[in-house]
């Protein structure tokens, strides 16, 4: 027995499904998860002392590579005046201005704990400011746990939400409405409907969470135009895509004004953090402020302050950062499409600045039915198949792979070599 598979059968009797986050547990996948016990740059070793080439990336976190110098000196400057105080720091000050300075849309930011707990906050804003009750989010989109997103919906264009996860009041649910991804009519069907009611669409930029989609041409600008045509919020969620896709993060790099803007994962440096933020006049509604009530008691704690701040800081510092993730981007790019006229199999590789998702499909994957509909065995067997070539994949065909500038050509290389291997050994029927 490996000593993964050991902690893995102790974790399970004290933790739900042996993990703290579902994905974790390689259910989708099958297997037993690998247990890590360090990582550096573009690799992560496991406690059975296999080194693993990283595309996970912490989800998303590490545009910078694991124990960046930047990252780890800040770290342990910050160790030493404590870890928290429950109270105001200048760290927090600096965090907050540089993310003004540096994502065109937000004029005001609040810090929290996780991306959860920003979406979270920045939908109950956006009621308090309309007035209204509803949402629309899109079907795949992932924005956190809260209850308001854990929803499915039924076809027709205006069917209410149903709670997709126990413990979910179907009152809550209700209010909840599910568009499809890069579909303005079906948006458009709700706001005809209920469009007094909805106080604001929330979306993922570049979805992430049915594997990288970029949004097609005039989906993001018609999302724009009709929240400010019937007075309803755009909600960001950059959680994933700030400051991966490019500097000025997804809004930047599509020239959109969202009102409200979610971020997480590089802000932080790889501690735990999130923060919402948007105009003034919306900000100015949270407490004490406002009568918007949000707190936290960690909310902008002193180490994570510090790690957000050396990451944004060496970003700004070395532009070049986003040239390197790019340049292997579209090694990325020219790999996959060199691949799929050499092997049976059919592929779809899709990708926006350092994130990416291959897919097994021969029809292109631009929302959640056709992303649906490329999964199944297929990629479990080519997961597994990578990991036995110490390439680690995210174990879900619905997440998207993540490089960092810590990763080299070579290594796009190697991955590229092994992909073809895998792929050329499966049949066009497997």
């Amino acid at each position: 027995m490996t000593q993964s598979e050991e902690l893995f059968e102790r974790a399970r009797r004290v933790i739900p499904g042996g993990v703290n986050s579902p994905v974790r547990a390689f259910k989708s996948v099958g297997g037993t998860p690998r247990f890590i016990r360090s990582a550096r740059g573009a690799y992560m070793e496991d406690v059975d002392g296999t080194r693993y080439l990283d595309y996970m990336g912490s989800w998303g976190v590490m545009l910078l590579g694991h124990d960046h110098p930047a990252i780890r000196g800040a770290l342990e400057r910050a160790l030493f005046r404590g870890t928290s105080y429950g109270a105001p720091s200048a760290g927090e000050v600096e965090l907050a201005e540089r993310i003004v300075e540096m994502v065109p849309s937000v004029d005001v930011v609040r810090l929290v704990n996780s991306g959860t707990e920003a979406t979270m906050s920045a939908i109950r804003l956006a009621r308090a400011a309309t007035g209204r009750n509803r949402v629309i989010k899109f079907r795949g989109g992932y924005h956190g746990h809260g209850d308001a997103f854990l929803v499915a919906a039924g076809s027709g264009a205006a069917t209410l939400g149903v709670p997709s996860s126990p413990g979910v009041p179907a009152e809550t649910a209700a209010h909840t409405l599910v568009a499809e991804y890069n579909d303005l009519e079906s948006v458009g069907a709700f706001f005809d409907a209920v469009g007094d009611d909805i106080a604001a669409v929330i979306v993922e930029p570049v979805s992430g969470n049915m594997g990288c989609i970029p949004p097609v041409e005039g989906f993001l600008p018609g999302l724009r135009e009709v929240c400010t045509r019937h007075g309803a919020l755009l909600i960001f969620d950059e959680v994933m895509t700030g400051f991966r896709v490019g500097p000025t993060s997804a809004q930047g790099l599509y020239g959109i004004d969202p009102d409200l803007t979610t971020l997480g994962k590089v802000i932080g440096g790889g501690l735990p953090v999130g923060a919402y933020g948007g105009k003034e006049e919306l900000m100015r509604l949270i407490a004490p402020d406002g009568p918007v009530y949000q707190a936290g008691t960690l909310s902008g704690n002193p180490l994570a302050v510090a790690a957000g701040l050396a990451a944004l800081g060496y970003i700004q510092e070395h532009p070049e950062v986003y040239e390197q993730v790019e340049a292997l981007g579209a090694a990325f790019d020219r790999g996959f499409e060199e691949m799929s006229g050499r092997v049976s199999v059919p592929l779809v590789w899709n990708r926006v600045g350092a994130m990416g998702s291959l897919f097994f499909s021969d029809t292109p994957v631009t929302d959640w039915p056709t992303a649906a509909a490329s999964a199944g065995d297929r990629f479990n067997t080519f997961f597994h198949a990578m990991l036995d070539r110490e390439i680690y994949l995210p174990p879900s065909a619905f997440e998207a792979w993540f490089w960092s500038a810590a990763h080299t050509a070579d290594e796009i290389g190697r991955t590229l070599a092994s992909a073809e291997e895998v792929i050329s050994g499966m049949t066009d029927h497997e």
